[in-house]
Order: C-alpha cells, then structure tokens, then sequence
C-alpha cells in the first residue's frame, strides 16, 4: 500500500477560535492582505473587528478584493494587478474570509502575487490559456470559511471561471493548500438559509464522490465516513434551527474534512455536471452538485459496490445491508434525503432549457469528470440528462 496525504499546515477549529486570527497571521507575516466575501460580517461588524484585532497586535492589513459570487477571470487579474501596483512586501500573506469563493479568488491572488509569467490567471488555468505552472512557492495564506460547504479552506486548487469563454477550470498547485486554516462554526450561523443548505449538500457530495472516486485512498476515506456520520443528520437541524450549535460545528467539521478529502482523491460526475450548470446556466454550486448527487450515484452503484453499501449502511443504520441491496439503499436514502431539503428534481426546475443539454454535456468533461468511477461517454451522458431534464 502506497499513498501521499496533502494537508495545510495547521487547522485550527473550534467556537469562537476566531479571537485567536492575531496569534496566527503572526505566525505568517506581518501584513494581511484581506479577500472578503461575507455582506453578513460586513454588515454586522465581525469584519471590521477581525482587522481590528490585526491592528491590535501590530499587523497591517490592505483590503485586495471583496467578491459575493464565483470568480471569475477578471476579478483574479483585477485583484492581482490592484496587489502589484501597490507592491508586494516582505511578511505578505493573504487572509481569505468568506464561503468558497472568496478563498478561491484568495488562494490565486497569493499564487500570483509571486508568480508573473503572465498577466492573466487563464494562462495557467487548466485545459485553457498557455498551460503555465506556478514556478514560485505563493504567498502565505489564512483561510477563514463562512460557509460550511466547498472545504477550498484544504484544498489545492482555485476554480476560476468565465462566462464570456464559457468555462470553469481549476489553477492547481501542493503549494496552494493554505499554510493555516482558523475554522470558526461561529461564524456559519449567520448565513442565509439557502447558503446552509445548498454548501452543506455541496459537501456532503464531496464526501460522497471522494469516498467512491477511483482515485480513492484509505485515510479520505475514513475521514469521508467521519464527515458524513456528522453532516447528514446536522443540515437538516440547520434548517430547522440555523442557531443550532452542534450541528454548525458538525457541518464546519464535515466541510473541512471533504476538502482534505477531495484534495487528495478527487471528486466525479456530480461534480462535473455541476461545474457546467454554473458556467452554462448560472446555477448556484451547492445546488447544482445537490440535482446531480442521486443520479451519479446511481450510475456508479455497481461500480462501486461495497462502498456504496457501507453508505447505505451508514445512512440507514442497517448493518445488515450489503452488496447490490446496501448500494441501492444508499441511492434511496439520498435521493429522498435531497427531497426533503427541497432539492428539484428535474433539470427545468433550475430552468436549464432542453437546448443547454448538448454543452452541459461537452461542459462537464473536466477534472472532476476524470476521477468518477467508471467511464462515461457523451452519448451516455447526454442520454442521462436528457432523462434528468
């Protein structure tokens, strides 16, 4: 048996850990250059109190970029450029704070605040652009999530898109992972209810797809199983209590370990399509990820067997399922699960229109794509969603 396991280098968790953000961009540097993403801890102070106790301690801090939707190719170069025009110094790091988003466009402002090959992020995108590879480590970074969902506060990559060129791609590197991760469930509780729903599938999909991806490996595994006893039975508390604290720390928990996980496993087909809903159709991630989640796992159910029955079991509480039986109880469980959350059921729900399938389909031939279970060709795939439409 042979593996890697890519981690960041410090993750620090728990309620109210937020009151130790001095002590650890400390650690990395003297100035923060802050992303932000959250309108809520802008509008309610938490923000303006995060910077205050960097000041407090006798760090810097230089505003970079505010972003509330995916990124996009101009708001990487926008932000980047903003940095280099004011210079970047010695004891530099970068300080995310906010849902997926913002530590995405966070984590590529830090690797191309020292990477200048190019003047564009899309040249070192993959599948578009040049094809150029970070040749310098990036800039420290502190990832702080407000969302309970995409776990981009460990993963080794930003997903950067544009809806002019009609993609979605990832700048990867080992050296994006964050140096430090500060997770506060806190800091979830504010969060609409549709932004707790829709991240908290979108990590229970990741916990899914990377348990049964054919790059799995053995200790994401174990931490995929750990994060899905915690958040299935948490998000549907959330809905019903957003204040619940157990169950924002069961979330944060379960988001953070789908990060790692996919980070070192990938993901699949749920994701694949989902990345082409965004850019095609302008469906939020979480949802989109959420639609997709029962039909990938019923295509991939026999091809992953006994994983899929150990989730049948673990959803069930059935320790006697097994075999075909326990894979499709798991196939059941979610797709009833996904209904009572009132995830739609049908593509022309989201108001994806009959004639957006065919680029869906050459859309969703990406990364993620690449690490589902089995193969699956475009005709096999566009017969799929043409059942889903």
């Amino acid at each position: 048996m042979t593996y890697d396991l890519l981690l960041p280098r410090r993750i620090v968790f728990g309620w109210g850990r937020r009151a130790e953000l001095p002590q650890w961009a400390a650690s990395l540097g003297r100035r923060a250059l802050l992303v932000s993403g959250s309108r809520t801890l802008s509008a309610n102070g938490t923000l303006a109190a995060l910077k205050e106790s960097l000041t407090a301690a006798g760090l810097a801090t230089l505003d970079v970029a505010e972003i509330h939707r995916e990124p996009e190719v101009e708001d990487v170069d926008a932000a980047v450029s903003r940095l280099r025009e004011s210079g970047v110094q010695p004891g530099d790091f970068v300080l995310a704070v906010g849902g997926g988003s913002a530590i995405d466009l966070g984590k590529a402002v830090a690797a191309l605040a020292t990477n200048r090959q190019s003047e564009t992020v899309k040249d070192y995108l993959e599948g578009v652009g040049r094809g150029l590879k970070l040749d310098q480590p990036p800039l420290p970074c502190l990832a702080m999530p407000t969302t309970s969902g995409t776990g981009s506060e460990a993963t080794r990559n930003s997903v950067i898109s544009s809806r002019a060129e009609g993609f979605k791609k990832s700048l990867r590197s080992d050296a994006m992972v964050p140096a430090v991760v500060l997770v506060d469930p806190e800091l979830t509780v504010s969060a609409p209810r549709n932004v707790t729903v829709w991240s908290g599938l979108d990590a229970i999909t990741q916990l899914i797809e990377s348990y049964i991806t054919r790059n799995a490996r053995p200790v994401p595994q174990a931490l995929c199983l750990e994060g899905l006893q915690k958040a299935v039975p948490a998000l549907p508390r959330l809905v019903d209590d957003p204040a619940d604290r157990a169950a924002r720390e069961a979330m944060s928990h379960a988001a953070l370990l789908s990060g790692i996980a996919l980070a070192n496993s990938g993901l699949g087909m749920a994701h694949g399509v989902a990345a082409a809903l965004g850019v095609t159709c302008g469906i939020a991630h979480g949802l989109a990820c959420a639609v997709m989640l029962p039909t990938a796992m019923d295509l991939n159910r026999r091809a992953r067997e006994p994983e899929m029955a150990t989730l049948g079991r673990i959803f069930t509480g059935d320790d006697r399922l097994s075999g075909a039986a326990g894979a499709d109880a798991a196939v059941r469980f979610i797709r009833d699960y996904c209904q009572r959350l009132s995830v739609p059921t049908r593509l022309r729900d989201l108001g994806v229109t009959k004639d957006q399938v065919e680029p869906l389909v050459l859309g969703s031939q990406g990364n993620s794509m690449n690490g589902n279970p089995r193969p699956i060709s475009e005709c096999e795939l566009s017969d799929t969603l043409e059942a889903l439409w």
